[in-house]
């Protein structure tokens, strides 16, 4: 294993729990770390500073990977070796926002993409001094950025879409990263800029790009399984290291083109990380039409990534006991689902014992996954099957219209109650709700193109939690 390098610092994620002094509980998938006694040396010298030793640098590296924890790279001594690159079709006014929040300390490329006004777009990229490369057919986002890297030369390429607004000195913190040799890119952080509208507001909450506030590392299978390349710097020898018959993207994906870079960059042993403390705005959608189609059209790239990645496009795992109990109470029988949490409880309470590892919190860690399986369902099935779960609001059958209600209901409720800005409970709720429907009717006409029913199929997780034995390090 390569350890993290000297100069590192850790910050610890916010889930992650001693829970005696050799057991580390965390990460995503959760799992329990156990430390040997250099192990636990190692943790120490991780505490009082940065790495420097190689047993801390492998300790950090499993941290880190593991989401245990979160490297915090040595400040940078001198600007990045970079080479900003901006797509764009049009849209020479938000062009013209985006090359003016730049720093000038890096070269700029901009990749006009067909433009229908490519005079216009000419003229904007010569007022901020970027180089300009024309494609004369248009060839999407992915296309564009392959033509641009072509032309650069730089260790580093930052991404940044036109309708992007950086902030100073944003590639330059990302770069950072890189002195991680394993770091193949670095996402920071995607704010919406939007109107002060009911969708605008949604989408300052609610947006897509916008992944949250906390640090991740990014893999299929974890809390952040990918990152989009509104914003994302990285490392060039890495992408050609993964291009295929020479793209680095895929030319036949207009959307998820993102997604399927950091696939196969993940598969082929590289770090992605998501390093929400920089960020960059990003121009939404002003109307609700707007915003909707392009939540249509982000669920048709599930199909061709089920495709290219089998197994990794799964929109809802399901746990046995957890998907019981919560059945169980969905159809009206206490009983059950009773007798479904204890069986829960009493599964995995003997794994933790027999790995000799405390079993307190083990009943609050289930009804924690039962929760999420409600949620989880709800949401499956306000994308998937919402003319469905209308037509059981029909019948009547006061207990069953409540059971269908919730699963309609309690996802959006969920999440509006920890997001209560700008909005109501009943706006968000109502655009939450348009928002999966829209997505799922993407993936549905992806599906259908592509002969695939692998997006919208369920999948069975038996395993709820690991024990890393290579924490005895």
């Amino acid at each position: 294993m390569t350890p993290l390098p000297t100069g590192f610092r850790l910050e610890l994620d916010q889930n992650t729990r001693c829970l005696t002094g050799d057991l580390i509980f965390g990460g995503s998938p959760a799992r329990v770390l156990r430390l040997t006694a250099a192990g636990q040396a190692a943790w120490r010298e991780l505490a009082e500073g940065r790495v420097s030793t190689a047993a801390a640098g492998t300790l950090a590296r499993r941290l880190t990977d593991t989401g245990l924890a979160h490297p915090l790279p040595p400040e940078p001594d001198a600007p990045a070796d970079l080479t900003v690159v901006v797509p764009v079709r049009d849209r020479a006014e938000l062009l013209d926002r985006c090359l003016a929040g730049l720093d000038g300390r890096h070269p700029v490329l901009v990749v006009d993409d067909g433009s229908r006004d490519s005079a216009a777009v000419a003229t904007v990229a010569a007022a901020h001094g970027a180089k300009l490369v024309r494609r004369d057919v248009n060839g999407g986002p992915g296309a564009a950025r392959n033509t641009a890297l072509e032309h650069v030369s730089t260790e580093l390429a930052a991404f940044l879409d036109s309708d992007c607004v950086p902030t100073t000195g944003w590639t330059d913190r990302l770069a950072a990263h890189f002195a991680d040799p394993l770091v193949a890119a670095v996402a920071p952080r995607v704010r919406a800029l939007a109107p002060d509208t009911w969708a605008g507001r949604y989408t300052r909450v609610a947006s897509s790009l916008d992944l949250g506030d906390r640090p991740a590392r990014v893999a299929p299978g974890t809390r952040m399984s990918y990152v989009p390349t509104a914003a994302l710097v990285v490392r060039r020898a890495a992408l050609t290291d993964v291009a295929v018959d020479g793209e680095v993207f895929d030319p036949d994906l207009r959307v998820g083109e993102d997604v399927d870079l950091v696939w196969r960059l993940h598969t082929a042993g590289f770090r992605v990380r998501y390093a929400p403390d920089v960020s960059v705005d990003h121009h939404e959608p002003e109307t609700w039409r707007g915003l909707l189609g392009r939540r249509a059209r982000y669920g048709t790239s599930a199909a061709p990534l089920a495709k290219r990645h089998p197994g990794l496009v799964a929109p809802l795992a399901l746990q046995p006991w957890p998907a019981l109990a919560v059945g169980a109470l969905l159809a009206r029988r206490p009983a059950l689902a009773a007798l479904a949490f204890g069986g829960s409880v009493a599964s995995t309470a003997r794994t933790v014992r027999a790995h000799d590892v405390p079993t307190d919190g083990v009943v609050r860690a289930m009804a924690t996954a039962v929760h999420q399986t409600w949620l989880g369902c709800g949401r499956y099935g306000t994308q998937f099957a919402a003319p469905l779960l209308a037509g059981l609001l029909v019948p009547r059958g006061r207990g069953r219209r409540a059971a269908v209600a919730s699963l309609l209901l309690g996802p959006p409720l969920t999440a509006w109650a920890k997001n209560r800005r700008d909005l109501d409970p009943v706006r968000y709720t109502a655009a939450a709700i348009a928002d999966d429907i829209a997505y799922g009717a993407g993936v549905w006409a992806g599906c259908l193109t592509h002969r695939t029913l692998e997006p919208v199929r369920p999948v069975l997780v038996r395993r709820t939690l690991r024990f890393d034995p290579k924490g005895k390090r």
